[in-house]
């Protein structure tokens, strides 16, 4: 069956209201069935967790259920590797915490310069154990990783490589694979952040072979609710910084105090409406993943189809913003090399400050975001801090040519 984007905003109710919402970058609309999901768990299972009774044990179910599912979503080998927490930024400061105490003075720890700072500064805080903190800078002029000064920036001395699958700026997709190779081969540990790459592609934990990595289900429609993966052994080695009666096992010993339940049950519909997308509308992908099964399957072929859909309607937004006079665009442009990025696009238009281009939009109740989206370190390398930022565009699975059109009108009335 072929892609029905109407069909799909069907289950979006916000979408009603007729607004565009290109804000997804900094957090999506959700599905009914994730919220009948969180109402439903307030209704008939709002307990803490670990109790005699029927809604306590109701809410184990729920945590069990959410780990299951993001589990199916990463393709990890076991629920018991997924940890939850409020979003990715407090999950990060765990982990970097926990593994602090294994670093010794002069240890390193490579960073990038194209990162969201919340996989910067938990591990520029470590700065205060003696370690050493190594960046990796960006080409200005697409707005990539230099990872020619990455391999040159690796040693045994490195302990952490932490790094972005895709940017949240400028969508720039990173050579996953390859940073985790040599990383590896140096002894070091991995932590990829996947928050802005897990709305728009599949993940595959195992064949990437990261020792951590983390999302956040509100950029993917679900609750404000972070996950992180690590591999076992890992999370089992490391002492959690936790209250005593909390669990001494992964994943419990990393959720110290009372979670987010009724966000993993928000959770689980969301990644089950996922997995219905893959069922209705990307059978035809599923050669493609002989190797799966079941809600993985489905999730997988969901996501492909979620990227061609996408990617599709990103070269015409692109095409179209080419045509705006003044209007330049920071990344990657060739739509020949549009794999090595997702459908977010950053941009300034001569004469006129992000904030207020913004500003402009929202009358028209077309939804973008401006300034620097907490990607401190790349508009700072790029000159642009003190000057606003940029204005960021991010398509969803739920918008439409139409919504497209709409943004590109206002940005040539601005213009002219």
């Amino acid at each position: 069956m072929t892609f029905d984007v109407d069909e799909i905003r069907s289950h979006f109710p916000a979408l009603e209201s007729g607004d565009a919402f290109f804000d997804g970058p900094g957090g999506t609309q959700v599905p009914q069935e994730s919220i009948d999901a969180v109402n439903h768990y307030y209704k008939f299972a709002n307990a803490n967790f670990h109790g005699a009774f029927i809604t306590s044990r109701r809410t184990d179910e729920t945590t069990q259920e959410a780990r299951c599912a993001m589990a199916d979503f990463l393709n990890a080998p076991s629920e018991k590797e997924i940890i939850f927490g409020p979003n990715m930024t407090t999950l990060t400061f765990s982990l970097s915490r926990a593994l602090a105490q294994n670093l010794s003075p002069g240890d390193e720890i490579i960073v990038t310069r194209l990162d969201h700072d919340a996989n910067i500064s938990p591990w520029v805080a470590l700065q205060e154990t003696g370690a050493v903190i190594r960046w990796i800078d960006i080409h200005h002029e697409d707005c990539t990783l230099d990872l020619k000064s990455f391999e040159n920036t690796l040693s045994e001395k490195t302990k952490i490589v932490a790094f972005g699958y895709a940017s949240n700026l400028f969508g720039t997709v990173n050579d996953a694979n390859k940073i985790i190779t040599s990383a590896h081969q140096m002894g070091a540990v991995t932590f990829v952040d996947a928050v802005h790459y897990a709305p728009h592609a599949s993940i595959d934990v195992q064949a990437l072979d990261c020792d951590f990595l983390v999302c956040s289900a509100y950029k993917f429609f679900g609750p404000h609710l972070g996950a992180l993966y690590g591999k076992y052994d890992h999370l089992d080695r490391l002492n959690a910084y936790k209250v005593r009666p909390s669990g001494v096992m992964p994943p419990d010993k990393f959720e110290t105090g009372t979670q987010n339940f009724e966000g993993q049950a928000g959770t689980t519909a969301a990644l089950n409406f996922l997995a219905t997308i893959g069922e209705k509308y990307a059978a035809d992908h599923s050669s493609s993943f002989e190797a799966f099964e079941g809600r993985r399957l489905h999730l997988k072929t969901a996501m492909t189809a979620i990227e061609t859909s996408e990617m599709d309607l990103f070269a015409f937004l692109i095409n179209h913003l080419k045509e705006i006079s003044g209007l330049k665009i920071y990344g990657i442009e060739d739509q020949k090399r549009f794999k090595e990025r997702v459908p977010t696009v950053a941009f300034r238009i001569k004469g006129h400050t992000p904030r207020e281009i913004a500003e402009r939009m929202a009358v028209d109740n077309i939804y973008v975001w401006d300034g620097h989206c907490y990607a401190l370190e790349p508009v700072r390398q790029l000159g642009l801090e003190e000057k606003g930022g940029v204005v960021r565009v991010g398509l969803s699975l739920y918008n439409t040519k139409q919504e497209v059109d709409r943004l590109i009108r206002v940005l040539k009335r601005i213009t002219h």
